[in-house]
């Protein structure tokens, strides 16, 4: 049973992961992405986020262990992820280039070492996003490897939401990365690679926490995990999905994307078998 967790968690994680390599593909195919349709996926995938965080992950928690141990595991989950949020780079989508910097391109030498400079400093700013976006990914794997121990009905419904959550992060690391090189496919690398800090995850806390696990604490580390989760779509999607498709659309978006995580989680419930559901 155990090795059966955790090859789905597993499975569940490269789908995760590699869903940064979708994103690449907008940049690949299209070096200027529609950024409505980013927000208002951005949006959506807030939505999902926020429905398994607070309907599923903390309610769960909270009827199993209780209303205050469910709420000190939640807030734990919040402090933990605003700690490492500390010490992860802001992702930037679009990399601003200084009027300043094109009109010395048109004065000769000097304006192409400005330029270069400016190459320089937004390829590392796109190694570091997606250095920033692989330690995002990191807990990432862990939630899908602690939902998958609860059954397959948490792990596939993280597993989606992380998914369409990590095309946009494929978009911040391959734009200013394909900007930088001019090269598609180092862009394409680049960000594909980030996402596959999510399976090290899984694998990480495979060998930290059984699938035997006493269910308490089990059930007490998924409260953590819906802290972890609303803290990422209340830092980072929501303010993003305001940028770049409007407060109005990215609400309806998320609202959106809570009704479909909802059906997600009651047809699931009555469609899997009952070994394998909550």
């Amino acid at each position: 049973m155990e090795r059966q967790v955790f090859h789905r968690a597993l499975g569940l994680s490269l789908v995760g992961g590699l869903s940064t390599a979708i994103g690449a593909l907008f940049v690949v195919l299209n070096p200027t992405p529609n950024l409505k349709m980013l927000g208002l996926l951005q949006g959506f995938a807030a939505g999902l986020m926020l429905s398994i965080s607070f309907l599923d992950l903390a309610h769960n928690a909270i009827n199993s262990i209780g209303f205050l141990k469910g709420n000190l595991w939640f807030f734990a989950g919040v402090l933990f992820f605003g700690f490492i949020v500390k010490f992860i780079p802001e992702p930037a989508f679009s990399p601003q280039a200084d009027p300043s910097e094109k009109k010395q391109a048109d004065d000769g030498g000097t304006g192409k070492d400005m330029m270069r400079k400016h190459r320089r400093q937004v390829l590392f700013s796109g190694i570091i996003t997606a250095v920033g976006i692989s330690l995002h990914n990191f807990p990432e794997g862990m939630a899908v490897f602690l939902g998958s121990v609860k059954g397959l009905h948490v792990g596939l419904n993280l597993a989606f939401a992380i998914a369409l959550h990590n095309i946009p992060e494929g978009v911040a690391v391959a734009l200013p990365i394909y900007f930088a090189t001019r090269s598609k496919w180092q862009a394409f690398y680049m960000a594909a690679g980030s996402g596959l800090a999510e399976p090290v995850g899984v694998i990480a806390v495979a060998y930290l926490f059984p699938s035997s696990l006493n269910p308490d604490i089990l059930e007490g580390l998924l409260g953590s995990v819906g802290g972890v989760m609303a803290f990422l779509t209340l830092h980072e999607m929501l303010p993003l999905a305001f940028d770049y498709c409007g407060q109005k659309r990215a609400v309806k978006a998320v609202f959106l994307g809570m009704a479909c995580m909802s059906a997600s989680l009651y047809f699931l419930e009555i469609s899997l078998p009952k070994e394998i559901s909550l």
